[in-house]
């Protein structure tokens, strides 16, 4: 945006903080109506020419019936991977190759679950946090929340959803819809939870980027936060959320084909206030997250 740039003897710069942005964020920050050329934009940016005028396709029902199905699957059996995916598509009647499978998936941001050999080294500036609820007793509310991503399809494209819930009550505290998987809507997620319901002790993730960047890392510190990630695959430590995108699924998401962005944006958030206020849950005795969370909360003396 046109705060970000700055001109000195002739010459544009952009500012570091904006340099920073992930992908999708620095395409945002181009400005067509900006006097400096899209071409330099382009190359001060590091992205492609080509992404300033790309449009995105709209998606076919053919290809809309494929994720959703793929999407259930992985919902399903979470440890499948790209061969054994491609295998329940064949038995549902579509044919798929392989290769069609792992595009899929890449672009809904889904992999099979399970131990992988180390075979990358992470950034140094995205440290990785040990486990921290590994037979700990969680008996309250905010001692422990917990954070993740999931896919959500629409009739014509689709959509990410961030959500974090309170592991004691199930209560779905914030979440947010982005069109990419970027950092900013998590800590947006996050801001609204911590501005609401106070700090917990722990805060629980996977180490997808978002979670494990400086700024959101930096977030939790800043309220003396404890910061807890899963082991890579193991996506049991994170059990309470895997379980709401299944209910999330297939109460609400399977049931409709979102229309825009707008309309999926309105018909989750009639869901969270349903799964939250009425929707009663076996493992709470019978009761709703809101009466688990409001009834048992502790407050710091």
């Amino acid at each position: 945006s046109l705060k970000d740039w700055s001109i000195d003897n002739g010459k544009w710069f952009f500012s570091q903080s904006a340099r920073s942005l992930g992908r999708a964020q620095r395409k945002e920050a181009l400005d067509k109506t900006e006097s400096l050329p899209i071409k330099r934009q382009c190359k001060l940016l590091n992205i492609a020419r080509s992404t300033a005028y790309y449009q995105a396709v709209e998606l076919s029902d053919e290809e809309f019936e494929i994720r959703r199905i793929v999407d259930e699957i992985h919902i399903k059996y979470p440890f499948m991977g790209s061969r054994r995916i491609r295998l329940e598509l064949a038995k549902k009647g579509k044919s798929v190759n392989r290769k069609r499978v792992v595009r899929i998936m890449r672009q809904m941001g889904i992999a099979a679950l399970y131990p992988k050999p180390r075979t990358t080294v992470p950034n140094i500036a995205h440290k990785i946090y040990p486990y921290l609820l590994r037979n700990l007793e969680v008996n309250y509310a905010n001692q422990a929340w917990a954070i993740d991503i999931t896919y959500i399809p629409m009739k014509r494209g689709f959509l990410y959803l961030v959500a974090i819930i309170d592991w004691y009550s199930r209560k779905v505290l914030s979440w947010r819809l982005s069109n990419t998987m970027d950092t900013r809507f998590c800590l947006e997620a996050l801001e609204e939870a911590l501005k609401h319901y106070g700090a917990p002790d722990i805060f629980n993730s996977d180490q997808g980027s978002q979670f494990t960047s400086t700024e959101f890392t930096k977030k939790l510190a800043d309220h003396n936060i404890g910061i807890s990630m899963d082991g890579k695959g193991r996506w049991v430590d994170n059990v309470f959320i895997e379980r709401l995108w299944r209910s999330l699924k297939y109460e609400e998401v399977y049931l409709k084909a979102y229309t825009s962005p707008r309309e999926a944006e309105l018909e989750i958030a009639n869901y969270m206030v349903f799964y939250n206020e009425e929707r009663n849950h076996q493992g709470l005795n019978d009761l709703t997250p809101d009466e688990v969370y409001f009834g048992r909360q502790r407050f710091a003396a």
